[in-house]
């Protein structure tokens, strides 16, 4: 088992400062710290609401050709007839060659069999010695500190804190039993993995049921400042939030709609004839949110309620009268008029429809939702970006026989692999959540089918979203074969990643690892333009944890005024948007969203703006 500089931290709590954790973090902290995607603008440039003649010819420019793709692309043939275009304005990374993609191996007993280098990175971290979760646990229970992290965290950390959540729940059951400890085990775990809609629900409820007096909040910018939100909008707001890091952690989708370009393409949706709703991305800081807000009426989405979401809307607005405005992500929105494609090309009954997609449409309401449909031409996520040509290549050349799983923000070849497969239950497209449940059902019926067979079955899934998302999918599946006492069925997840993003490493620099995610001209990711891994995530460690954690251990001035600096930013604090609070104005879309979770329908009160 690999150990890191900073397991070593851990087990003797005397590390010096600035040590390198491993291989992987080398190189991205190197990257972290020479490159940003992008930065934010000044407070009051967002709230500047006048638009020069070349801003609104650019974004109409950019439509027309979104537009102009759509009606010129040749469809491509697909499985049982069905033709789906390919359209987006943002064109993948362009071919590179690729033989095979490393994998790792999930089999009985809790065993892991990485292949390949990248799989060996992967997998270095999965299973952390239990002196560094137990150290680390009881700082958490002595401090009241509680822990939302992302799903797609660096590997180490995820497989640190992954334990210690089990761990917790191991110590709870002792305590439940008579056990006494020196800290009490509260019930709500201290340690949450989710998405980021997710993490501010579950840090709500550290607060609510484990009592933490401060949260740590592993992510980008825009989720340390909504957890903070939503943990203020239920009674927290003395609750601090930290983040790893002083630095700005930026996030290259976010960023994407937070200059004026973004701005004056809701200003031209806005001035549509028809009813306009913006649909944004809950992938985007609360700055961008209440802009939007105060421009169009706004609702956000997540990668898994994007669907519904679009789909009530027209229904309840009607398909011919209301513009469904979706940003900033360029690959999702296109890739949410394919699959609407997919339905209307594939001649989908009227019945299907209502029982599959939504009660209220047939397939003359999904034609009118897919004509109303406009897509913010340029923005994307760096990391769903690496899906491109070579790899899809790959894919259907030597991986036919493996379950395909992309997610909504992947390229639109990528996802229309996904989607053919799909369509026979050999694959999904979706959410990270969505690509869980898939794996963990299949591998759950393979497992019940199997249980008293001879012959081991391999099932191989292509994982088609950030590497990082490895974790859970490893924990979740070892639980499923060892409940199903199952040893002859095995779970092959396949990283498709670009040849080009890796690097050889040489040197007392390798710790042991003869080639890591990255290339020379920025580490973890391809030249040709995207990331095996986020680089922006990784700027999350254990390294960091463990500094703030001992900060809020000390109780000194000098440590309370460095954690001023891990708090989120607060752009918004006091400001007002056309006399409305910005806060608010922020946080609206994100209420609209969860009254759609609770009633599926959306509200009076956002049907009233439109």
């Amino acid at each position: 088992m690999m150990r890191s500089f900073t397991m070593q931290r851990l087990a003797t709590m005397g590390r010096k400062k600035n040590t390198p954790t491993s291989a992987m973090k080398v190189q991205y902290d190197r990257l972290c710290r020479g490159a940003r995607c992008g930065s934010s603008l000044a407070g009051a440039n967002l709230f500047q609401m006048d638009f020069n003649n070349s801003q609104v010819a650019r974004i109409e420019k950019l439509d027309a050709e979104r537009r102009g793709l759509m009606h010129a692309t040749e469809g491509i043939a697909c499985r049982g007839g069905l033709e789906s275009r390919r359209h987006s304005t943002i064109s993948a990374p362009p071919a590179q060659q690729v033989t095979s993609f490393p994998s790792l191996v999930i089999g009985a007993n809790r065993s892991l069999l990485p292949q390949g280098t990248f799989a060996e990175a992967q997998a270095a971290f999965l299973d952390p010695p239990d002196d560094v979760v137990e150290t680390l646990l009881d700082q958490l229970l002595a401090n009241k500190i509680g822990i939302v992290a992302h799903y797609y965290m660096d590997v180490e950390l995820q497989g640190v804190l992954f334990k210690m959540k089990q761990r917790q729940l191991d110590l709870l059951e002792q305590q439940r039993s008579g056990t006494k400890f020196e800290h009490e085990i509260p019930e709500f775990p201290l340690v949450a993995v989710a998405d980021s809609l997710k993490m501010g629900d579950d840090a709500v409820q550290m607060c609510t049921k484990s009592n933490v007096r401060s949260i740590i909040c592993l992510g980008v910018d825009f989720m340390s400042e909504s957890v903070s939100a939503i943990m203020s909008k239920n009674g927290y707001a003395h609750v601090p939030v930290y983040r790893a890091t002083t630095k700005h952690i930026g996030c290259s989708l976010a960023e994407s709609a937070e200059g004026d370009a973004y701005k004056a393409w809701l200003a031209k949706c806005a001035s549509s004839e028809k009813k306009s709703l913006h649909v944004v991305y809950i992938n985007t800081s609360l700055e961008t949110k209440a802009v939007s807000s105060s421009i169009i009426p706004t609702i956000t989405c997540t990668s898994s309620n994007v669907l519904q979401t679009i789909l009530q809307a027209s229904s309840q607005v009607g398909p011919s009268d209301l513009q469904i405005c979706y940003g900033p992500d360029t690959y999702m929105g296109e890739n949410l008029v394919s699959l609407l494609d997919a339905v209307i090309q594939s001649e989908w009954s009227d019945e299907r429809i209502k029982s599959d997609l939504h009660p209220a449409h047939d397939q003359g309401t999904i034609k009118a939702l897919r004509d109303n449909i406009n897509v913010y031409p340029s923005g994307n996520c760096v990391v769903h970006h690496m899906f491109g040509d070579s790899v899809v290549q790959t894919v259907e050349r030597d991986y036919d026989d493996a379950y395909v799983t992309a997610h909504l923000e992947v390229p639109g070849e990528m996802f229309q692999i996904a989607l053919r497969k799909s369509l026979d239950d050999e694959g999904v497209v979706g959410s990270t959540s969505n690509i869980l449940n898939f794996i963990e059902r299949k591998v759950s019926e393979e497992a019940a089918k199997s249980a008293d067979g001879d012959e081991t079955k391999r099932l191989k899934f292509i994982l088609g979203t950030e590497a990082g998302m490895v974790t859970s999918i490893v924990r979740s599946v070892q639980d499923i074969l060892e409940t199903n006492q199952c040893s002859n069925v095995e779970a092959e997840i396949v990283f498709p990643v670009s040849s080009d993003a890796v690097k050889v490493v040489e040197g007392e620099e390798s710790l042991g690892l003869d080639i890591v995610p990255g290339v020379s001209g920025g580490e973890g990711c391809s030249t040709a333009g995207g990331c095996a891994t986020c680089p922006f995530m990784k700027m999350n460690d254990i390294d960091a944890v463990l500094d703030i954690v001992e900060m809020i251990e000390s109780e000194n001035e000098k440590d309370e005024l460095k954690l001023v600096q891990h708090l989120p930013p607060n752009r918004l604090h006091g400001k007002e948007i056309n006399g409305k609070n910005a806060v608010e104005l922020g946080i609206e879309p994100i209420v609209y969203m969860r009254e759609f979770m609770k009633e599926k329908r959306l509200s009076a009160g956002l049907v009233n703006r439109l």
